[in-house]
């Protein structure tokens, strides 16, 4: 197996914060986690997930029963061709870090295996055409921290409303951490459109 990472241009959903670890050393792409069963609490999240299913979104819970319901709400709310399903297989067993296994003690994303990870995600960018080095809505040049830094977006007293702000202007929902609307805004849009969207004034006007 490569050591470099899959670069892969559309988000992937997952369960998880450990899940999320466990993908970011196979794949290098903006993750959202449902935070479990609260993915059901928090309306802006699922409106992010169908923002950025523009282009698509890979779904990827662990294969057990709570993992199919969180599943199934979210390919709910979007277009079914813009979701792309991957499976894990199911591995009797328990995580190190949890005191109990699952309910129906086995695996889930973050138990497997970081070689079976990266076969399925390799498999999928292969079909979906991706060449490894595509980082942005067009393969440009990415929005940087530094970038949101320099408009103050992060980093500021006032980060978090101008971020709001910002999310208002370009119909993101509102809320979002910065890593989160990073992520966002290089699926959603080129730098170039990211700089005009900041000089807009809501009204579509520069």
């Amino acid at each position: 197996m490569e050591d470099k990472k899959i670069v892969f241009p559309i988000p992937i959903v997952v369960e998880g914060k450990y899940d999320k670890m466990k993908l970011g050393e196979v794949v290098d792409a903006t993750f959202i986690t449902t935070d479990g069963f609260g993915i059901f609490n928090k309306k802006e999240k699922l409106a992010l997930i169908k923002r950025l299913s523009e282009n698509g979104v890979v779904l990827l819970c662990d294969s057990d029963g709570a993992g199919g319901v969180i599943r199934r709400y979210i390919m709910s709310a979007l277009p079914k061709d813009k979701i792309y399903n991957l499976y894990i297989p199911k591995i009797e067993g328990k995580e190190r870090r949890k005191k109990e296994g699952s309910k129906e003690g086995t695996l889930g994303v973050e138990g497997m295996d970081r070689e079976l990870l990266y076969g399925m995600f390799s498999s999928l960018a292969k079909k979906l055409g991706f060449d490894g080095a595509e980082c942005a809505k067009a393969g440009q040049d990415p929005v940087t921290k530094a970038d949101f830094y320099e408009a103050g977006l992060t980093g500021g007293a006032n980060s978090r409303a101008a971020r709001d702000a910002f999310c208002e202007k370009v119909g993101l929902p509102g809320s979002m951490t910065a890593p989160a609307l990073l992520g966002a805004v290089n699926i959603l849009m080129t730098r170039e459109e990211f700089f005009d969207a900041l000089a807009s004034d809501g009204s579509g006007e520069a």
